[in-house]
Formats: C-alpha cells, structure tokens, sequence
C-alpha cells in the first residue's frame, strides 16, 4: 500500500503494481515510487525556488523548441509552457515530492517535473490529472530531451540564478568594510604578526585590506558564475543528441534565453558536457574560498574585540545578545562565530562537491543530486549569513581610539618607528631597558633626552603611512 493513500484518490499504473494517489495532486507514479524509495533528507525539489524555476525553465523552453520542430502540437506547447509558469509562481509546490537528495541520478526529480507539468497542462485544456490523454509526462513534456540533459542544465541554471544574490551581498559587505577603512583613518593601531606586537599603522589600513579582499572573493564569484552559462541541453543521453529532431539544439537555446534573459549556450563538445561536472568543483572551490577567508575576518574582529577588559578591546562589536545564561553582562561575538562555523559547513559541502565530480562515470555523471543539495546550501549559507553579518555586526563597529593608542605606544612596536632617525643599535638598547624595567619606551626615550614624546609621536605617524606610491 503506498505512502499516499487517501479516499479520494485516482489509480496510476507501473511495472510494479497500482498506485493510489490523492485527487488533488499533479504528481504521478513515478513521483510515487521516487518519494517512497529515495526520501532521506528533509527538502523536497521544491525546497530552493530557483531549481524549480529552472526546471520548469526548460521545460518551457523545450515545449517552444519542439513547436517549431513539429513535434507538439500548438495547443500541447501552450498548455506545456503555461504549466510551467504556474510551477514558477510557487502553485504547485505541494506536489514537487521527490527529495532533493534523491539517488536515481535525478531521474526522479526529472519524472516529477514532467509529471507535474503534464498533469497541470492536462487540467488547463479541460482534462482530468492521471489521465495523460493529450499531455503525456514522457511523449510530450519530456521529448527531445533526457534526465541526463535536463537535470544538469538546470542545476546550472538555477545555481547562476543563486549565484547573483550571493554577489550582491558580497559587494555589499565589501562597501561597508571600505566606510570603516575610512571612518578608521585616523586611529593609530599596533600591527601584530605572529600575534606579537610589530609595527604602528592605521586600524583604517586594516580593513581597508578586508574591504580590498571582499572585493576580489565578488569578482571571483562573477568569473565562475559565468562559466555556467554552458548547458548540455540538446544531448539527451549520453550526448549525440538520439531522440531529439536535428533543429531542436538550436531552437532550446533561443527560447531558453528569452525566458531566462540570459545568454545560455551549447557546449563546445556534447560529449564533455555530459561526461563532466568540473564547473561545480569551481564554483563550490570558490564558495569554499569566500567562507574560509570571511571566517579569517571573523576571527580577526573576534580577537580586536577580544575582553574587553582582560582582552584587546581595541574595537567595539555591536552587542546582538546576552553571551551567557550563568554569567551576569557577557556578551558575545555572535555573528563573527557565527560566519567562522558557516565555513566548516561550506568547507564540508566542498569535499562532497569534489568527490561527486570525481565519481561520475563514463557518459554521465549520477551524482548530481548531492552536488545540486550541497552547492545550493553552501550558496543559501554564505548568502544569508553574509548579509546578517554586515547588518548586525560590521556595519556598527566602533573603534576604542585611546586602547588602541595605549597598546601601540605601549608596545615595543614603536621601537621599528625609531630606528631610521637613531639606529638599530641605540633603539634596541633602549628596548631591552623599556623591557627589563617595565616601563614605557617612549617615556625612557624622554627622560634620556634622546627625542621627546612629540618627536616620537611624529615618527610613529610617519611610519603608520605607506611607503610606496599610489597609497
């Protein structure tokens, strides 16, 4: 007895036996059997709009392509692409079941579409769901094309459709590390290398580098995001095109681009594009990149935070919430761990990207359905967790001036500053007495007579200050 039994049902038929499904739904029984064998995570098909667009995309696209071929019908091909839309506008989510991680190397996930669409179109011409008799899952929606065409352009579809959202919020980011550069000019900082003290410079020349950074992982992505835009649709199995009517490649692609308005195009080789996945262990080593160098950002905003009476201290994250439930007045740096745990997922879903594209075989690659789950969550991850990051924590950083300042003249740091007026030899020696006696260096520098504190001062600022032109 299926998973789907209802009273008000209708009967579907298989190799294997009926199928009971509930009247109000436009799935079929090959949905049926992909949900009771092969449901093993939480998400459905329908979980990230994008695929879903993207299916319905090229269905849409293909319905248009065999009009012109001859081998729809008008009515067939109109009722196809207005099906299609509804599945756009969300109205038939509820009958995308398949898992997302399903393991039939998206046949599934290919039958649930076309049986969705097919049964949508049969109820726009006036015909009931299930009984297929002008709109059929296979001779209609799904001609001229396979699982093996369809599923991986549309997984390259949607992750380029994704891929945008994740860009803005990078360039975003980018802009307000950029206003702290600026807001940060000023404040003298003691750089540190090793985590030991080093030289003088400007908190603001900090995160300008964050902001010079953030910029790049944007661009990146925009150059990765670009090398989707190859499809394999046209191939149908294994690449030669079989099934499919000599005018159709050519047609997919000019439909495809109106509806999308972007500019997808055939590959090169068909063969390859069937045979290869190598763009997703790009497009997840960039995803990898992007988390891994905005948790090293985080983990910098966590340390110059760090106290704030027993640690740096020397900014100021905004408090987001209570950072303890036995400590009284702890508070936190929840976002930055935050961004610093979203790179081990993404990092994760990078080893499972890489070997999925190791481990297709021969025509095909069967192992799209977990690259599809785990681009998909890496893109959802980075997206929102870098928008929450910027809002609630980057963009209301403040500075604690007079910490920093105390840290770097403090310091043995500024000992670097002195050496091109007084020379390595004298600076060190009075290093080692600012260090023996536990005093300050520019306070022993003072009572020697050997420069005042102003003059100090004025050689810490020069040195905070690039020295090579453009800066």
């Amino acid at each position: 007895m299926s998973t789907f039994d209802r009273v008000d049902v209708r009967v579907e038929q298989d190799y294997v036996g009926d199928v009971q499904i509930p009247a109000g739904k436009l799935y079929g029984v090959n949905s049926v059997r992909g949900f009771d064998n092969l449901s093993i995570s939480p998400l459905s098909v329908a979980h990230y709009p994008a695929f879903r667009d993207a299916f319905a995309q090229c269905k849409w696209a293909a319905a248009l392509a065999n009009l012109d071929c001859g081998v729809l019908q008008g009515a067939q091909a109109e009722a196809i692409a207005l099906a299609c839309q509804s599945l756009m506008a969300g109205e038939c989510d509820d009958s995308l079941i398949v898992d997302l991680l399903e393991g039939s190397g998206g046949t599934s996930t290919n039958m649930n579409f076309n049986e969705v669409i097919a049964n949508r179109a049969q109820q726009l011409l006036g015909h009931a769901a299930g009984s297929y008799a002008v709109v059929h899952p296979n001779d209609h929606v799904n001609i001229s094309q396979s699982t093996n065409d369809v599923y991986p352009a549309a997984l390259k579809i949607a992750t380029h459709a994704m891929l945008a959202g994740l860009i803005e919020q990078v360039r975003l980011l980018a802009e307000v590390f950029q206003a702290k550069a600026v807001q940060f000019a000023d404040v003298l900082h003691l750089g540190r290398t090793c985590l030991q003290d080093a030289q003088p410079m400007r908190l603001g020349q900090l995160f300008s580098g964050y902001a010079s950074l953030t910029v790049r992982l944007a661009d990146e992505l925009v150059a990765v995001r670009d090398k989707l835009r190859t499809l394999p649709l046209g191939g149908t199995a294994i690449g030669t095109g079989f099934g499919a009517p000599a005018a159709y490649r050519a047609a997919v692609y000019q439909h495809l681009g109106r509806i999308t308005q972007v500019d997808y195009l055939a590959p090169a080789n068909p063969f390859d594009a069937m045979q290869n996945m190598d763009v997703f262990a790009r497009v997840s080593g960039e995803l990898r990149t992007c988390s891994a160098s905005l948790a090293k950002i985080a983990a910098d905003l966590t340390k110059l935070s760090s106290g704030p009476v027993a640690g740096l201290g020397e900014i100021k994250l905004p408090e987001a919430q209570a950072g303890s439930s036995i400590m009284p007045g702890k508070v936190n740096p929840v976002l930055p761990m935050a961004m610093i745990q979203l790179s081990f997922a993404v990092i994760g879903n990078d080893v499972a990207v890489a070997q999925a594209v190791q481990y297709g075989e021969l025509e095909i690659n069967h192992f799209e359905p977990v690259v599809a789950s785990r681009v998909f969550d890496s893109i959802t991850l980075l997206t929102q967790g870098i928008q929450r990051f910027r809002e609630k924590c980057v963009a209301g950083i403040q500075a604690d001036e007079a910490r920093n300042l105390a840290h770097l003249t403090d310091s043995m740091a500024v000992a670097t500053a002195l050496v091109p007026r007084l020379g390595y030899a004298q600076v060190s020696k009075l290093a080692r007495q600012s260090v023996n006696e536990g005093r300050s260096l520019l306070a022993i520098m003072a009572e020697s007579g050997v420069m005042t504190e102003a003059e100090a001062m004025a050689a810490i600022e020069k040195a905070s200050y690039p020295v090579f032109e453009g800066q």
